[in-house]
């Protein structure tokens, strides 16, 4: 190696490193070369597709993709001793979504320079005008201008335009044709395109590689490199948050999906906290008056604590399962678990407890017995009728329905004479003294007696200090550290439970008591 060719050669990779960065070019090791990575700038809307009649069969066959990114063309190159008097440089041109046999493409006719299955050789053309700017540059270092070229002109070289085919390429060999008759009015000449004399029999370029398995991986591909390009150009940008109103780095931030409006996590994680604690997971939509966008659960997941999020996915999927037409709770207090129905019947049985219930009633399934909406015209026929009636309907329904209904119809009576229903989860509540903040003991809720209406988790007692509030000053709605009681009431039969839930300075506690 001339001393001069040696100094070229230092001096070219030099600039290089100089010019680009890491993730564009690196310098090798073992040898004197290295590996440049091409990123091109689409256009504004590209969209990719893989045609319908694919030889895959491909799930993503049809449809098209708006992207911003594609992966890069990755040109590895090695300098031989007598670079760049003589010699060129060795190389490898690859990339994921050219094929070696692309169809050139001049306005709205298909022009086919080489037959072979796919048509032209896009990376073999790359690779045989990066021969003819050697040419040009014999004697002259030329990887910038190689480098230059491919970022700059490899898509109207190729004449790539959107809506762009994704194909896999074919190594076979090809033989030359004649060019296709253009189109009348239309020049003759190919704008950019490799139709330059060429052997009358020739192989694909063996220097141009598709280092892709398949389309399906490809499409992912391109997807997954395209998502993380547009998460680094938003991690390095500033964004003003309308909330707090500071200028933070979008690393620091996050956007909603749909309507891209952009926050920082810090304001966005104290919105959800609020919003999860109070129950309202439907309600994690953008802060933005008038957006109807909402908070993925992965955004959700990543910003509030493990816990708070076990408790969103729960009522998340709570009021997803309440819309299912054909899903119905185990009515066991203890369980509560969602339990499919069977469709045509009404009876359904818990996984859990194998709890065997009746869908329209929620009750023990009774087979061919009236369900519970029957039992108050049982009762009241039961209590009117005579003796030879009584015997009649017990014969019918079973002594057990009967005095099952004439319980159930007491205590519902009861129920509703000495309590009212808990807001959030109808457990019927019973105050015997304290204030008006009352806490369930099925679900935890905060609401008030007086109006019945849910209180907030943060300060409850500003329901009844707030001068607007229709609560507001009354007799018995004082601060904290006041008594509150609840007492729950459930029927299993003949056995009556009652909760107690006693609000202490904040503190619970809960009892169970049983009168047979």
């Amino acid at each position: 190696m001339s001393s001069e060719d040696r100094e070229a050669q230092e001096d070219e990779l030099l600039a290089l490193a100089s010019i680009y960065d890491a993730d564009e070019f690196r310098k090798a090791e073992s040898v004197q070369g290295g590996e440049t990575r091409i990123y091109l700038d689409l256009p504004k809307n590209f969209k990719i597709f893989v045609s319908g009649n694919s030889n895959e069969s491909l799930q993503n066959s049809g449809f098209e993709y708006t992207i911003c990114f594609l992966p890069p063309l990755v040109l590895n190159f090695e300098l031989p001793p007598d670079y760049p008097s003589s010699s060129p440089p060795s190389f490898t041109l690859s990339g994921k979504w050219l094929s070696p046999t692309q169809p050139w493409l001049y306005g709205q006719y298909s022009i086919v320079i080489y037959a072979a299955i796919d048509g032209e050789h896009s990376l073999s053309a790359l690779c045989k005008h990066l021969d003819n700017l050697w040419e040009e540059h014999r004697g002259r270092v030329v990887l910038f201008a190689w480098m230059q070229f491919l970022k700059e002109e490899t898509l109207t070289y190729l004449n790539i335009v959107s809506p762009f085919e994704l194909k896999m390429g074919s190594q076979k060999k090809v033989q030359r044709r004649p060019m296709a008759q253009a189109p009348p009015g239309t020049e003759p000449g190919l704008e950019g395109a490799a139709a330059a004399d060429v052997d009358q029999e020739e192989t694909v370029d063996e220097r141009a590689v598709q280092d892709v398995e398949s389309l399906s991986t490809l499409i992912q591909e391109i997807l997954d490199f395209n998502q993380a390009q547009q998460t680094k150009c938003f991690n390095s940008k500033l964004f003003l948050c309308s909330i707090c109103f500071c200028e933070k780095l979008g690393s620091e931030c996050m956007y909603f999906l749909e309507c891209k409006h952009v926050y920082c996590k810090a304001c966005l994680k104290d919105y959800f906290e609020i919003q999860i604690k109070d129950g309202q997971v439907k309600c994690l939509n953008c802060p933005e008056p008038q957006c109807s966008s909402v908070a993925t659960p992965g955004q959700v997941k990543e910003l509030v604590e493990a816990d708070l999020f076990a408790r969103y996915d729960r009522l998340l999927l709570q009021s997803t399962l309440d819309l299912m037409a054909d899903v119905v709770y185990c009515p066991r207090p203890c369980c509560q678990l969602p339990v499919m129905q069977e469709p045509g019947g009404t009876m359904a049985i818990c996984s859990s407890c194998n709890f065997a219930f009746c869908t329209l009633c929620r009750l023990t399934y009774h087979g061919l017995s009236p369900c519970k909406e029957k039992l108050i015209d049982l009762r009241n026929e039961y209590l009117q009728a005579d003796e030879a009636t009584k015997r009649f309907l017990e014969q019918r329904y079973g002594k057990r329905v009967i005095q099952k209904a004439l319980e159930e119809m007491e205590s519902k009576d009861w129920l509703e004479k000495n309590s009212k229903s808990c807001p959030c989860c109808g457990t019927p509540i019973q105050k015997l003294d304290g204030c008006n903040k009352m806490t369930c003991t099925g679900c935890m809720q905060y609401f008030c007696w007086i109006c019945m209406g849910s209180l907030s988790r943060a300060n409850p007692y500003r329901h009844f200090t707030d001068s607007e509030s229709p609560c507001f000053n009354s007799p018995l709605g004082m601060g904290p550290g006041n008594l509150t009681q609840g007492k729950r009431f459930c029927l299993m039969g003949l056995t009556l439970k009652l909760f107690h839930a006693v609000d202490v300075n904040g503190d619970i506690w809960e009892d169970e008591i049983e009168e047979d």
